[in-house]
Parts: C-alpha cells; structure tokens; sequence
C-alpha cells in the first residue's frame, strides 16, 4: 500500500518525500533516551560525592528511570497508536525535557528521583513513537535500511553518553549531564513538526485500558523485583512485586485472550519469528548492558581514567555498531534473519567470554576487542530482529509493536545490569574479604566491600593516617584492584554461559528464511485494508 503523506499544499501519494529527514528526528529522539542512562554510568561518582548518596539512593535514582520506562510502553504506544504517532512523540519529548530540566535544578537526592521519573515517563511514550512512526512513514522495501539506521542509534547512544557526560564534567557540575538533554529534545520537537507526517491508526476501537493497567503492574514489579532482590535482597519488598509480577502476567494472558481488541495480542508469542526474536532482544541486551555496566566501571576505579577518558574509549563500541549495521544491511537480504540474529548473538557471547580473561594487570587493550564484538554484535542482530517483530504487526497497531519491543530491550538490559550486578558485587565483596580481612579494621572493611570505590575512598583516608601511611593504603589498592578484576572475570562466564544459553534457545525457536518471510507477509497483511493514516 503505497503511503499518504499531507504536505502543507497538498495531499501527495507515494512514499513520503522527506522520510529520510524524518527518519534523523526519530534517530535525534532515540538517541537522548538512551544516552540518560548510559551517561548516568560516569556521572555517579560525582552524584555520589555531591548529594552524599549511598548505593540504594544511586540504585533509586537507576531505577526510577527504568521502571516507568518498561512499564507504560504498552500502554503508551497504544494510545499513540489511535490518537496521534506525531503528538505522541512531541508530548513524550517535552515530559522527558521537563524532567530533564527539573534533574539540573534540584540537590535533594528524593528530587532527583522524581525527575528521573518524570523522564522515565517521557522516555515510555518517545520509544514506541518512535519505531511506529518510521514503520507507518517509510514504504516496506525501504523499512530494514531505516531500521538499522534506528539501531546503529541505539549502540551510538551507549558511546556517545558517557563520552557527552565525560566532556561536560570537566567543567561543569553532575546536574550539566541532565540539562543537555534539553536543547536537543527541543530541537527533535521542532523537527518533528517540520519533517515527520501526522499519524494515526484508523478504525481501531477503544483502547484495552484494563490490559495496559495489568501491563504496567506486572511488568513494572518484575523489573523492580529484579533491580532490587539481587542488590538489595529479598526481603518483603522484592519478593511481594515478584509475586504481583507473576499474578499481574497471568491476568494479563487471560484478560488479553478473552479481550476482543486486546493492547496485546499474546497468541502472536506462538508464532515462532516473533517469540524467538523477542528472546534475542531480551537475551542480547541481557548480555550487552551488564558487559558495559561494570566495564565501565573497571575503566574508571582500576585503570583510573576520568569520565571523558573513559567515554573516548568507548567510541570503538558505536563504531563497530555502525559496522554490524552496514554488514546485516548486505547480508540478511541474502542470508535471512535467523542466521544473521544468531550469528550476533554468537559474536556478543564470544565478547562476554573473552571479559573471563580480565585480571588485575589487565589494560584499555583487554577491553578493546571485547567491546568491539559487541558493538559489531549489536549492529548485526538487533535490526533485522526488532524488523521482524514490528512486521509481526498490522499498521494499525505500530505502536504496541514498538513497544512491545522495546519493552524487551529495556527488561533485557534491567535484568543484565541488575543479575550481573548482584554477581559482580557478591564475589567482589567474597574476594576482598579474603585478600583484606586481617589487614584493616572492621568498620572500614564493610565500607570496602561495599564497592570498588568504597574500597578506594578508604585507602585515601589510610593514606592520610599517619600511624598507617601510603605502603598499607597501596597494598589495600591493590587488594582492591584485584578483587573487582576476578569478581569482572567472574561475572562474565556466569554472562557468558547465560548468553550461550540464549544463543541456543533463539536458535531453536526461530524458523528457516522461508517461514519467517510468509509469517511478515502474513503479518502485515491488515495494512492493506487501510488501518493507518499518514497524513
């Protein structure tokens, strides 16, 4: 069906004229999202230092994004869907600046948790906009080019927010890494009245506010159980919104099977295109996210660079991405999508395994080729599965397809930093009590084992005592320095050996190049019937 779009002049039919402007506002959109939060990994320590935050107030401020984040795409993407793509995208990006706004202002750490979620929200309604808008604008022989585009975004984003943040630090306070986001989202609303066509789905129907209640119940609790039970343990917090995530998804399945215009239609996790390649997205990032996380970390506590450093040396990371994009681009026309999406996903568990290797003598070189593979990993695999499962729907629900996707994306990404987290954490803590326990005091080796930079804010305060001096300080360095490099080593077999675990289920679920073609062609069969409306 060719596409509608409305000029201010006049109606044109064909493919919208502009759509390759239109697709750099989505990308402009997309990218800010995600780079809150990966620029959140080098701004922490001066939060940290600032607002006087212990771990569970930075995990809080972690999660406020997320958790709305993941819990209302569903629901968002659906009333999008029906009312307006276009405005969903506006009002998406200027909640997300106005929490922006509010994170730069504040210096109460309550208050910086309110603004991160007031952007969590943002972020909820901009995502889903966004692939639903590039579905509906750009004509199907054109769709897994622009896709791609729309994932090589996604990897940019992961290097380019530390480096952004790494750059404004230098001279700035932690509260400049918030408020940069502000001209840009600005810039993308402008943009988007300009470029991008009016979009809505026609004849939908009401919208299944009952299944988007039960969505965001069951999937905000289970990603809150999952941050907070292996950081923080299970006590009755965790362990009550694990039991309402499990309740709140049975209702969801069964309130979604008897509903006649369901948010989400679950029978399609029968078919096997768009079940295996939500488990490669979920899987994927899974493994990506928590690779980076404590990474990141290395780069800084043990090799020491500041947060522009450690951001410029994530820059082979967005490169290999643009080339994992160029390659899937060539390739998965010629291969198909399930050699291409396990071939990633194979690359990124090579990444994470070679992560085993790390030790306290370890270098940048250690971490160049790991971060590489999964770069190119990201590039190769994510497009032409987040292609299939947004072909798994009709343009009438865009959408929910957009969220539906990227709700795997931002669960996979919670569940490797917050599983990969607790491990890195756990056997951070079991080695420096090995290496250190006779050597300092008790009160000051619970603040070590608390993190790798409590460990190195208590060698500069015996560094400073003079009945210990600089050799005791050192050798706690040392021991420091070695226990998050074997508790990195650690933590990447257990990522690993889960990413390999994946890599086989994806492998067995998805279906031959044959059947994934009839099932798009089946899939996208609705917009035939004039559901979506561009212009």
């Amino acid at each position: 069906m060719p596409l509608i779009a409305k000029t201010p002049v006049e109606k044109m039919t064909g493919p919208y004229p502009r759509r390759w402007s239109a697709l750099l506002v989505l990308c402009l959109s997309l990218l800010i999202v995600v780079m809150a939060n990966t620029s959140l990994m080098v701004a922490a320590p001066d939060m940290t230092m600032d607002l006087g935050l212990s771990s569970s107030d930075l995990q809080w401020i972690v999660d406020a994004y997320t958790v709305p984040y993941a819990a209302l795409m569903l629901l968002l993407g659906s009333i999008g869907d029906k009312y307006s793509r276009r405005g969903a995208l506006i009002i998406g990006l200027l909640i997300f600046a106005g929490g922006s706004v509010m994170g730069s202002l504040v210096d109460e750490t309550v208050l910086v948790i309110i603004a991160r979620a007031i952007m969590g929200v943002g972020a909820a309604v901009v995502m889903p906009a966004t692939l639903s808008l590039l579905v509906a604008t750009f004509p199907k022989r054109e769709r897994a080019r622009a896709i791609t585009a729309w994932t090589a975004t996604s990897g940019l984003a992961i290097a380019v927010g530390p480096l952004v943040a790494g750059w404004l630090l230098e001279d700035n306070s932690w509260g400049s890494t918030f408020l940069i986001n502000v001209p840009i989202a600005l810039l993308a609303v402008v943009g988007a009245l300009v470029l991008i066509p009016p979009s809505k789905a026609e004849g939908m129907g009401r919208i299944d506010f009952v299944g988007g209640l039960l969505s965001m119940v069951s999937v905000g609790s289970l990603v809150y159980a999952a941050i907070e039970g292996p950081h923080f343990g299970w006590g009755a917090g965790p362990v009550t919104a694990a039991v309402v995530a499990v309740v709140g998804m049975v209702a969801f399945v069964a309130w979604e099977l008897r509903h006649p215009q369901p948010l989400l239609d679950v029978r399609k996790f029968k078919e096997r295109p768009f079940s295996g390649s939500m488990l490669a997205v979920l899987f994927f990032f899974f493994g990506t996210f928590g690779a980076i996380y404590y990474s990141t970390q290395f780069l800084q506590f043990v090799l020491g660079y500041d947060a522009l450093q450690t951001g410029m040396r994530l820059l082979p990371l967005a490169g290999a991405v643009f080339a994992g994009a160029a390659v899937t681009g060539w390739l998965t026309p010629k291969l198909g999508m399930k050699a291409m999406v396990t071939a990633g996903m194979v690359i990124g568990t090579a990444g994470v395994f070679l992560l085993t290797l790390v030790d306290q003598g370890s270098t940048y070189n250690d971490f160049l080729v790991p971060m590489m593979l999964l770069g190119f990993a990201i590039g190769l695999s994510v497009s032409p599965a987040t292609d299939t499962i947004m072909g798994s729907f009709p343009e009438s629900e865009l959408g929910v397809g957009g969220g539906a996707n990227d709700t795997s994306l931002e669960l996979g990404g919670s569940l490797g930093i917050a599983i990969l987290g607790s491990l890195l954490g756990t056997a951070y803590k079991d080695k420096l009590t090995d290496l250190a326990s006779g050597d300092l005091p008790a009160a000051a080796l619970e603040t070590a084992k608390d993190s790798v930079g409590g460990g190195l804010a208590v060698a500069e305060q015996i560094a400073k005592t003079p009945s210990a001096g600089p050799q005791q300080a050192q050798a706690l360095i040392d021991a420091v320095h070695e226990s998050f490099a074997h508790s990195v080593a650690q933590t990447s077999l257990v990522g690993g050996i889960i990413m390999a675990a994946g890599t086989l289920i994806v492998l067995a679920v998805l279906p031959g190049r044959r059947a994934t073609d009839k099932h798009r062609q089946e899939g996208s069969a609705p917009a035939e019937k004039e559901h979506t409306k561009v212009g």
